[in-house]
Formats: C-alpha cells, sequence, structure tokens
C-alpha cells in the first residue's frame, strides 16, 4: 500500500549543493571510542546511553565546518541492534539520534541533519525472498523513525551489495519527498565485491531515485577519488567520504594514518574533479572535516559572501551607495589599452584573418618570480632584458606554490621604479582576511599598480609552512567582485569610497580541468564578477585548447594563451602526472624523450611552445609565458618568429 511521503524538514540541501561543494561530517564510531564508549557495546546506543556525548560530537563537526551532520544510527536497524538485546530500543535510538543531530545543527547557520542508515548485515550479492523480506521490514521501520522525526536528507552507506541497497531505495521512496544519498563502499580494486564497477554502480542509483550517488568508507582518499572520478561520468552530484587510510596497530593503540593535512589536499582534488560533496569515514575527526571545511571554502568562496545574494542565516551586504561610472578598460593602463585595441581588431577581421605581424599586433606577459631572500637585482635584470626584447609587462606571481619569497608588491614597485614599466600583479586569497584584501588594493593604485591577476591562491600545506594559517575568506570570485566594487567606488559593505580605482581585472582558469564544466562555470561566474582578461594555465594538447578558445568565444573577453616550455623529458612527465589541470599529450612527451638532455631538450621545449602559440595566436590577443628554473630567455626564443628578442 502505498503511504505518505514527508517532507524534509530544512529545504535547500540540493540546491546548496548544485551551488557549490559542501562537506559532511566525520566518523561517529571512531569519536565515540575515543571518550570512552565501550567498544563491546552498540554505538547507536549512545544516542540514550550518553546523549550528551553523541550532542558533543556533532557539535564539534558544526564548528569545525561541517555542512551535513550524520545520525548516529548507521546500525541501528533491529536486526544489528538485536545482537546487543536492543531490538525493542530500535524507534528510541533512532529517534534520540535525530534530536542530537537536530540540536546541533539548529546551531549552525546552514547545516543540515541526513538520517544515517547501514545495511541490515544480511545483505549479498543474491538475496532470496526470505531474507529480502527480512531486510524490507528492519529498514522501513528505521527509515519510517527517522522521517517522522524530521530529517532534511536520507543517506544509505557502505553497502557493499546492490540488491540491499536498492532495497532501501525503495523504502525511502516510499516514505519521504526529500533528498536521497547513496553511497557504496568499494574493493581496494575499485569495484564492488561481485566486480561492478562505479560508473555501473552510479548508473544504478541513479535510475533507482538516488539523489546523490558516492563511495564512502572504502580505504584512504586516493582510492576513493577513483572510484568517485568515475561515477561522475554517470551521475551529476556525486560524494566521497573516505576512511582515514588503513588502521594499524602502533603501541597497542589503533592509528589511522591519513592526516587531516593530508585530506585538506584530497578534498580540493575531489572538489576540482567535479565530486560536490565530501567527509569522512572511519577514523576522521574534528580535524580532518576543518581541513577539508577550509579547501570548500577555497574552491567555492569561502564564509564570506562578498556582494553575493544574501542565503538564510547569512548577513545580507547591500549596496548602500550608487555605483561610480567605471575608467573606461582602454584607459586603465597601457597593457590595457593594447589589450583592447587589438581585442577590437580580432573581433572586426574574423577568426584566421587577424594573425599578428609582430609586437604590436601581439600582447606579452612574462612572469619573473622574487627570490627566496632580499636579492631585488638579479629578476629586475631579468626584466630589462626582457622589456628590451619586447615583452609588454611582467608579472608577478604572489607566493605560488606556497613557498616563502619576498612580497610580490614589493618587487614590483621597485622594478616599476627602477624601468618605468607597467607590472601584471597577482593578489592571491590565502594570507589576507577580507579587510587586508581590501586595504591592500587600495595601498596597491595608490602604489601606482593597475594591472591585477585574481586567483585564489595554493593551499599552505602544499609548501615550506604547511601549518600556516590559511585564510580563504573568499575566493578568486568573491575577491573580483570585490575588486570590481572599488572600481565602481564602492566597498562590499555598500559604503562608497574617495574615489575609484581603475585595475584591469585578470581571471585564470584551466582548460584541461578534469571537471571541465565546472571550470568554465566558474569561468562564467569570474566575468560576470568582473573580471575582463582571461589569462590560460600552460596547455600541450592542441585539441583541448582549441574546444576552449570556441567555448570561450560567446564571452567576448581577451584571451592570453598560456604557454609554459618544457625543460626536459622528465619535467614534461612530472607536469602530466603530478600538476593538476595539467595536461601533456603522449606525442608531446614522446618528443621530449626523444632529444638528447641538455640543451636540446630545452630547445624542442621551445619549439614544442612555439608550434603551440602559432597555431592559435590568431585566436587570443597574447600569450602568457611562464619560464621554468630561471631559463627567461626561453620566453623571447619562443617569441622569435614575431620579432621578439631582436
Amino acid at each position: 500500500m502505498e503511504m505518505s511521503k514527508i517532507l524534509p524538514r530544512k529545504p535547500g540541501f540540493l540546491d546548496a549543493l548544485r551551488g557549490r561543494p559542501l562537506v559532511a561530517d566525520g566518523a561517529m564510531g571512531t569519536q565515540l571510542y575515543e571518550r570512552g564508549h565501550p567498544i563491546n557495546r552498540s554505538f547507536d546506543e549512545a544516542n540514550i546511553a550518553t546523549p550528551d556525548m553523541v550532542k558533543s560530537i556533532h557539535a564539534a563537526y558544526v564548528r569545525a565546518g561541517a555542512n551535513l551532520l550524520e545520525t548516529n544510527t548507521y546500525a541501528a536497524n533491529r536486526l544489528l541492534l538485536g545482537r546487543y538485546g536492543l531490538a525493542d530500543r530500535t524507534e528510541d535510538i533512532n529517534r534520540a539520534g535525530v534530536r542530537l543531530a537536530r540540536a546541533a545543527a539548529d546551531d549552525g547557520a546552514e547545516v543540515w541533519v541526513a538520517g544515517a542508515v547501514g545495511p541490515t548485515g544480511e545483505g549479498s550479492a543474491v538475496i532470496t525472498d526470505s531474507v529480502a523480506s527480512e531486510i524490507q521490514k528492519a529498514l522501513d521501520q528505521q527509515v519510517a523513525c527517522l522521517v517522522e522525526e524530521g530529517i532534511d536528507a536520507l543517506v544509505f552507506e557502505t553497502f557493499h551489495h546492490l540488491p540491499e541497497m536498492l532495497i532501501a531505495l525503495d523504502i525511502a521512496h516510499r516514505r519521504f519527498s526529500g533528498p536521497i544519498i547513496a553511497q557504496m563502499s568499494f574493493e581496494e580494486d575499485g569495484r564492488l565485491r561481485d566486480g561492478t564497477t562505479p560508473d555501473v554502480v552510479a548508473a544504478t542509483l541513479r535510475a533507482a531515485g538516488a539523489d546523490v550517488v558516492g563511495v564512502n568508507c572504502c580505504d584512504g582518499p586516493s582510492v576513493v577519488l577513483e572510484v568517485a572520478t568515475a561515477m561522475l561520468t554517470e551521475a551529476p552530484l556525486v560524494s566521497a567520504l573516505p576512511n582515514a587510510g588503513q588502521p594499524r596497530r602502533v603501541d597497542a593503540r589503533t592509528i589511522y594514518m591519513a592526516t587531516p593535512e593530508y585530506f585538506g589536499i584530497y578534498a580540493r582534488r575531489f572538489m576540482k574533479a567535479g565530486v560536490r560533496l565530501v567527509g569522512g569515514c572511519c577514523g576522521t575527526g574534528t580535524e580532518h572535516i576543518r581541513s577539508m571545511a577550509g579547501a570548500a571554502r577555497m574552491m567555492s568562496g569561502g564564509m564570506a559572501q562578498v556582494a553575493a545574494t544574501p542565503r538564510s542565516g547569512t548577513r545580507s551586504m547591500p549596496i548602500i551607495q550608487p555605483e561610480k561610472p567605471s575608467v573606461p578598460f582602454a584607459q586603465r593602463s597601457r597593457f590595457a589599452a593594447k589589450i583592447d585595441r587589438i581585442f577590437k581588431e580580432r573581433l572586426q577581421s574574423g577568426r584566421g584573418s587577424g594573425i599578428p605581424r609582430g609586437p604590436n599586433d601581439f600582447a606579452v606577459s612574462v612572469e619573473v618570480n622574487p627570490a627566496h631572500g632580499l636579492d631585488v637585482t638579479h629578476p629586475t635584470e631579468v626584466a630589462r632584458m626582457l622589456i628590451a626584447g619586447g615583452v609588454d609587462v611582467i608579472n608577478i606571481a604572489d607566493g605560488p606554490r606556497a613557498v616563502l619569497r619576498m612580497s610580490n608588491t614589493a618587487l614590483g614597485k621597485h622594478i616599476m621604479d627602477e624601468l618605468g614599466i607597467e607590472v601584471l600583479l597577482h593578489v592571491c586569497c590565502r594570507d589576507r582576511n577580507l579587510l587586508g584584501l581590501q586595504m591592500d588594493l587600495l595601498g596597491d593604485h595608490v602604489l601606482g599598480y593597475r594591472n591585477l591577476v585574481i586567483i585564489t591562491g595554493d593551499p599552505p600545506k602544499l609548501g615550506d609552512f604547511p601549518k600556516a594559517t590559511a585564510v580563504f575568506d573568499v575566493d578568486s570570485i568573491g575577491l573580483l567582485r570585490l575588486a570590481d566594487g572599488l572600481n565602481k567606488g564602492i566597498d562590499p559593505t555598500g559604503k562608497g569610497i574617495d574615489g575609484t580605482t581603475s585595475f584591469l581585472l585578470a581571471c585564470g582558469v584551466e582548460p584541461a580541468a578534469l571537471d571541465y564544466d565546472r571550470e568554465m562555470d566558474r569561468l562564467r561566474k569570474k566575468v560576470d564578477a568582473g573580471a575582463n582578461l582571461i589569462m590560460t594555465q600552460p596547455v600541450y594538447d592542441r585539441a583541448i585548447i582549441g574546444r576552449f578558445l570556441t567555448d570561450v568565444a560567446s564571452l567576448q573577453v581577451p584571451v592570453l594563451l598560456g604557454v609554459c616550455p618544457l625543460a626536459s623529458s622528465r619535467n614534461a612527465e612530472f607536469l602530466h602526472n603530478e600538476v593538476p589541470g595539467m595536461t601533456v599529450p603522449d606525442s608531446i612527451r614522446e618528443r621530449m624523450k626523444r632529444a638528447a638532455p641538455g640543451p636540446s631538450a630545452q630547445l624542442e621545449g621551445v619549439s614544442i611552445a612555439r608550434e603551440m602559440l602559432l597555431e592559435f595566436m590568431d585566436r587570443v590577443v597574447g600569450t602568457y609565458i611562464m619560464p621554468q628554473v630561471g631559463r627567461y630567455k626561453t620566453a623571447l626564443d619562443v617569441l622569435e618568429p614575431l620579432g621578439y628578442g631582436k
């Protein structure tokens, strides 16, 4: 008999998940065990035996940044509770589990409660009718309790067998009208125990009505990333909640070896691949979730919503003062004027007929970064050599790879004063809070900077000081919106400022990103936020850059093509295998292998970069060259056919 469905208590979870990555909580059983809960008793029983302990764990996850709390009911079905003599307390334990999670979630501005349901222990690849009936009764009783008590979503997790999961999903659709998350646990080879592959699992769960499909438990982040990436081919919303690696026995204690820092790194990889919900399973705690939440803020705009549409529970920041007229793009700097002229000429001439004939027809920026110390002489002389060779601007990164270097603002000011040229200054969101970023932007304008590249920035965990605090109040989209506001004479609170800035605002993009659709969506948001120049990461695959330039044409924004001359075969392999967003095709890597190490390999790298640039230079306004390991002369070598370096 069809029963009436119960709506979720707090709507909006799926809308939020589609808009940005969200973070689920971590392990409950691990945390209960660490707080002294006896291992020979049901962890779910803690809901009625030690409720304050359970609530405190939920609250700690909220403080760590979790958006989704799972109730402590993973094994609270009557078949498993019966093993502890608790079958008659099934309803009490499940209802208490929802109330405890709800009490903690209501303290968070944007936190949902998911009723957690695990397998019954009776499932297998082939289920008889009698066993299926027992599973159905047990799961139906548990789901009914969770739904009636008032959950926002249902999450079925750590299921090893599809037949049991399909029973659970059928029950969910008869009982609940809210979001349903279905997560399987895979073996080390990335398949279910019966050999089913992740893509088939995802398609099956989607067909059965799951709104979000995913993987949890299943060893550490590395294996989970492979599985989740495969599931993304069949599902738009995928979750990934790995264990903290395989447990090891150390001094009579069970230790999970994956660190919170490691989880933060992998959270960013999950989200760059397109995973929408990340969190932790066995062995994870609040620090793992705090690290993942930091990565989520970095990838999706941070805790501060700068001049964005206000969400429920967040402070809105309306524009109080009217905007002032912005300085026309072509008048913001010499570099902006050249880009504007070239871009208009390209639009007028059409593709294929606007081939540059010399430096006057092409805008060039070359990256020169500060030293690890106090020396400004060498980078200044490099800049002098490049400008003399025809380069338009020197761009200076802001702590790339989170490695300690001199302030790029200081080096840029020295170069501008010494050489009388313009600098393209990178500004990242990692090291300064919302107030500090605004102060720096206003100060940069006073110092004479007019060309900015707005980026999110690499997390400190990648660099020499992994314990340094990452701020990330906003990401690159939020910072672009902030800087564009200053160009219109207003700050993010809506207050007018004295005058207007006149920044050229550039943004970055990865044409070879694993989740290309997400990357393009973020690029559109960057343009909407105020970006008026696009600078690509280096690309070595002609098909990829051709697709990107076709797709970006509708944005009507000039593009600088990123170029990074390969230095060696080893360098090519490193970029291909170790750097996210970088793809070096087999044919290119084979060319680098055939080149003799040393000067021959460097010449081959220059030839490859030159070929890419010559093929697409009629579709872009210029190039952004990133010489490697101090080989700045290679930038002019790449540009030699256009008359540079003479």
